[in-house]
């Protein structure tokens, strides 16, 4: 496939290293597909042929190369979003993260915790996302009733 042909890229023996180990990542699928169109930038491939591999339109291939030769390897990852900010503040979550630690509560009893000392009006997934984020996990325990064999008819 023939394509507008671009000045190749010149890389460091640094950068070079970087983007083949993000090219060959597993986990974070975007900086892998980044990293392996500025490794192919580098190689000679024309930006034709490096959209057909990856599915892209020729506008998105041109855009990874001006905001690689803008930011170089700060170009690879996600830029940070907007968003609101968190409704919960750096004590709450603090505090929230002691009386999980420190007691079996659930995510309601946290909650109703929160409100009572801080006054705030948060909702239920509120707490749950912020304590999935502190790394806490709960399941339930089951309990089960299996039958003996004696018991069979």
């Amino acid at each position: 496939m023939v394509g507008k042909t671009l000045k190749r890229l010149e890389l460091s023996e640094e950068e070079l290293e970087i983007l083949d180990k993000g090219s060959k990542s597993r986990s974070d699928l975007r900086l892998r597909d980044r990293s392996q169109t500025i490794l192919w930038f580098h190689e000679g491939v024309a930006s034709k042929e490096i959209a057909c591999r990856l599915g892209l339109t020729l506008e998105a291939v041109y855009e990874r190369r001006y905001r690689w030769n803008e930011k170089r390897l700060l170009s690879l990852r996600d830029a940070a979003r907007p968003g609101s900010p968190g409704k919960l503040s750096e004590e709450m979550l603090a505090e929230l993260k002691r009386w999980a630690s420190e007691e079996a509560l659930n995510a309601k009893e946290l909650l109703s915790r929160l409100q009572a000392k801080f006054d705030i009006n948060v909702c239920l997934n509120t707490v749950k996302n912020a304590l999935r984020r502190m790394g806490f996990c709960w399941k339930r325990t089951r309990h089960s009733v299996k039958k003996k064999r004696s018991d069979a008819f």
